[in-house]
């Protein structure tokens, strides 16, 4: 199948990341490569590194930037290493990192991936087809508390405990192999009147499963400091979200950063000597405009923060 995948906030990311010729910028998440297009085509001695754990979209992403091959660097990793690549490459400091953290369209929509609970596929659901472990793994060997868990936590699903207990009582009959058993297995889980409300009753599952197959939040919450450590004095960092726990993280890893001292307030002087990092771009995050959303529904969800290096 063809990878496509829209990009969504395109002329807000690269207007936020105040690209400058010869910057050095990093993609952490190259996906199509429509986003590092568009900032490559504005570079004349610059370089973009781009990154990504999943081999199709580098594949597709060295086609779409094969004109500007002297100023690009697409290398096989996923974003939490971000200091191991730029070391690999002698880089020590760059001038903007970008992080687009949905689902490509490609992702969803291709048969043999397992991230739509639209279509019949193996239980997989990982970004980086070189892993072993997979949704697979989750559905099948996950304890049912571990597996409620994530699935509340994970996917803000009340009905979490009740489709745990399904999913258990169902693979201890046969293991759940495919995306549509697991999908019936959810909506028997979740009464009738609750099924008819809102969005697919399998939406929530399985979001909390692919978080947890791909550590989506653990990576996330890990990485902001370090990629804010990499940047340049005047440096960018823009991060697009899709969900509330993602744009909740990045919002506190923020304010975290943008904070002069963390002491005590009844303290008389401070003594944590915590200085201010960045400055905060963005006091409200950007949203898709009307016209976006509605060429391109996949992008409602979607949350631009952008923070600036001090």
């Amino acid at each position: 199948m063809e990878f496509h995948h829209v990009s969504v906030l395109l002329n807000e990311v690269i207007e936020g990341l105040n690209i400058k010729e010869n910057g050095i910028y990093v993609d952490g998440t190259l996906g199509g490569a429509g986003h590092s297009l568009e900032i490559v085509k504005r570079l004349k001695d610059g370089k973009l590194i781009g990154i990504d754990q999943d081999l199709d979209a580098l594949e597709k992403a060295s086609k779409v930037l094969e004109p500007y091959q002297e100023k690009i660097n697409l290398i096989h990793s996923n974003y939490e290493n971000i200091q191991q690549v730029l070391d690999d490459i002698n880089i020590p400091k760059v001038d903007g990192i970008l992080l687009d953290l949905g689902v490509s369209s490609y992702q969803l929509d291709e048969n043999t991936r397992g991230f739509s609970y639209n279509k019949d596929a193996p239980l997989d659901m990982r970004m980086d087809s070189t892993s072993e472990f997979s949704a697979w793994d989750v559905v099948n060997k996950y304890p049912k508390e571990e597996l409620e868990g994530i699935i509340f936590k994970y996917g803000e699903e009340r009905w979490a405990k009740r489709i745990a207990e399904f999913i258990v009582n169902e693979r201890e009959i046969k293991p759940i192999n495919s995306t549509l058993e697991l999908v019936s297995v959810i909506k028997k889980a979740i009464p009738k009147k609750a099924r008819m409300e809102g969005h697919h009753p399998a939406k929530k599952t399985f979001q909390a499963i692919r978080i947890e197959v791909n550590r989506e939040l653990e990576v996330l919450e890990c990485s902001i400091e370090n990629m804010v450590n990499l940047l340049n004095s005047g440096g960018r960092l823009a991060i697009i979200t899709f969900h509330s726990l993602e744009d909740r993280i990045v919002k506190d890893k923020y304010k975290e950063l943008y904070k002069d001292c963390i002491c005590p307030p009844d303290l008389p002087q401070c003594i944590c000597d915590k200085k201010r990092e960045i400055e905060i771009i963005t006091r409200k995050p950007i949203v898709p405009s009307l016209d976006e959303i509605e060429s391109n529904p996949r992008s409602r969800s979607a949350k631009l923060r952008i923070a600036e290096k001090l």
